[in-house]
């Protein structure tokens, strides 16, 4: 008797620990403030709002990691008024309000890609970077225009597309006042005005404001030319000249002079050859006298 009576009294603890029932889902709480703050998911009601915007915040729980991720919400929410920027890379100075930008943001400096794609080996600072890239492979378009239902892989890329139904063009320039419906647009157009010419021709040093301009240039130096050099991309018309070429990469000296220089190419060697032993192929009819060139010879017919 006394052994069932025991666990029916621990029944009855059990059963007034979860006494409170949350009528929308059915969890039990074991007290009537758990209740109450689990009821705000439902509502929507939010536990804590920020004085400076009236933006609120839930708790989904009373545990007491929850409740310091609530508060870490909260501060970093706050820091948009403040403009508190209390993480600091020590390597540049500049300032951030939350710790995991500033770990991405020193990667730039650390060169750290830990984010590779399976799919071709690429590697990136962000996952959010992967991610996109990895669209690539997949055809992945998840981004659509509800106006004329066009695709995109970027948030940002249907942003700035929508913004030809609306006519938005957010980036003015200062110095005429045409707009643009993107930065980039803008920034090319602020060229015109500043001479600015970024790209320079690696081939015969022109240079242009825009990477498109100097990318159709290029199709001039490489139109035919089927031999490229692996190390930087050069491009030949005969393989014997991508062969000289490449000596400049490897700095192989391959035509041997017997007055001791060495040259990378034939046509350095018969220079050097004809410098240390010149051949005199200009004779005088008159005295069969021999010279290294014609002027030489002109001067000898003079005396005759």
């Amino acid at each position: 008797f006394n052994q069932s009576s025991k666990v029916i009294q621990q029944q009855n603890i059990q059963t007034k620990q979860k006494h409170y029932k949350c009528n929308t889902c059915g969890k039990v709480f074991s007290n009537s403030p758990n209740l109450s703050r689990h009821r705000k998911i439902h509502t929507g009601r939010k536990c804590f709002k920020c004085t400076a915007c009236g933006k609120g915040f839930n708790q989904s729980s009373s545990k007491a990691n929850q409740r310091q991720n609530l508060c870490s919400r909260v501060t970093q929410h706050q820091r948009i008024h403040t403009g508190e920027r209390p993480y600091k890379c020590t390597a540049c100075g500049k300032a951030f309000k939350q710790s995991s930008t500033l770990t991405q943001h020193q990667r730039i400096h650390t060169g750290e890609r830990p984010y590779k794609c399976t799919a071709c080996g690429k590697a990136f600072q962000k996952s959010s970077t992967l991610t996109q890239h990895q669209r690539i492979h997949t055809g992945e378009r998840p981004y659509k225009c509800t106006e004329c239902g066009k695709a995109f892989s970027w948030r940002l890329s249907l942003t700035v597309h929508q913004r030809i139904h609306t006519g938005e063009k957010p980036y003015k320039c200062k110095e005429c006042g045409k707009a643009f419906i993107c930065c980039s647009h803008l920034t090319q157009h602020q060229r015109i005005h500043t001479g600015e010419r970024p790209y320079k021709c690696t081939d015969c040093g022109k240079a242009f404001s825009r990477s498109s301009g100097l990318s159709q240039h290029q199709r001039i130096h490489t139109a035919g030319k089927s031999q490229k050099c692996k190390e930087c991309g050069k491009g030949f018309h005969h393989s014997h000249h991508l062969t000289h070429h490449q000596r400049i990469h490897t700095g192989e000296k391959t035509y041997n002079c017997e007055y001791g220089d060495v040259s990378n190419q034939s046509s350095n060697l018969t220079q050097q050859q004809s410098i240390q032993n010149p051949q005199k192929s200009y004779k005088c009819k008159k005295c069969e006298k021999a010279f290294t060139n014609s002027s030489s010879l002109s001067r000898q017919r003079k005396i005759h």
